[in-house]
């Protein structure tokens, strides 16, 4: 009797060892599977603005007002344009193939009436992520090498090789990726479209690589920025826009 007891109890024992280490197994599992699917390369939630630079441009008179403020125990770049333009680019570069998720949090306080993402004078949006992708002068052909050392007398550097701008339209389209009225070196992205969310905070996540497949039937160079704008200089409108943080990761 106590022999079969005992060897009941040695079974218990080992079942509970077995199930023991199983469940520590799968617990590791998890956690390694939760690191490898969401690495942070930066998450900025706008404390300062040290990690950007104001970007200018020549021809536009009125520079979009970019601050901080402040709202209980959070920060937010609060982005205000009137009859102008300008952008804050991020110093921090990195290789989208290893970092290619993009994700933040952004509202605005209206669109633009007149806005038109087709043409040159509608061309403004009350907010837009930027994706630049650096340009490579060692690599690239004869005829970009001077095209883009032309623009980089007039601004000062080089511009980037293509861009990736993902934006609030102002009306609805029926397709969601456009060209740019300027440059066919930049496709618009349309996340949002219209003002029956203005005031709404909302959460965008996108994949860089496979927005940048889709845009130009290509691969993305490896190198690339952020950057954010609010502009209204051919609209002559005005708009505020906020962000509430942008992560980069993997």
């Amino acid at each position: 009797m106590y022999k079969s007891a005992l060897l009941i109890s040695k079974k218990n024992i080992g079942r509970g060892i077995i199930t023991l280490i199983s469940l520590i197994i799968l617990f590791t599992n998890i956690l390694t599977a939760t690191a490898q699917e969401k690495k942070n390369l930066f998450y900025e939630d706008f404390n300062d603005l040290d990690n950007w630079r104001p970007i200018s441009f020549p021809k536009i008179k009125k520079n979009t007002i970019y601050t901080i403020v402040k709202e209980g125990n959070k920060n937010y770049l609060r982005a205000e344009s009137n009859d102008s333009a300008s952008a804050l680019v991020n110093i921090k570069e990195f290789n989208v193939y290893e970092y290619p998720k993009v994700k933040w949090k952004w509202k605005i306080s209206n669109v633009y009436k007149n806005g038109n993402e087709t043409e040159k004078s509608g061309d403004d949006y009350p907010v837009r992520i930027y994706i630049l992708f650096k340009f490579d002068y060692e690599n690239a052909s004869v005829l970009k090498r001077i095209k883009y050392s032309i623009a980089k007398r007039i601004y000062g550097e080089y511009p980037p090789h293509t861009t990736l701008n993902y934006i609030w339209a102002n009306r609805k389209h029926t397709i969601n990726i456009l060209t740019s009225p300027y440059t066919n070196e930049s496709k618009m992205i349309i996340l949002e479209a219209g003002p029956e969310k203005s005031g709404m905070w909302l959460e965008e996540e996108v994949n860089i690589i496979e927005d940048y497949r889709r845009a130009f039937s290509s691969d993305p160079p490896a190198t690339a920025s952020l950057a954010i704008m609010n502009d209204s200089d051919n609209t002559g409108e005005s708009s505020v826009s906020f962000i509430e943080y942008i992560e980069v990761y993997k």
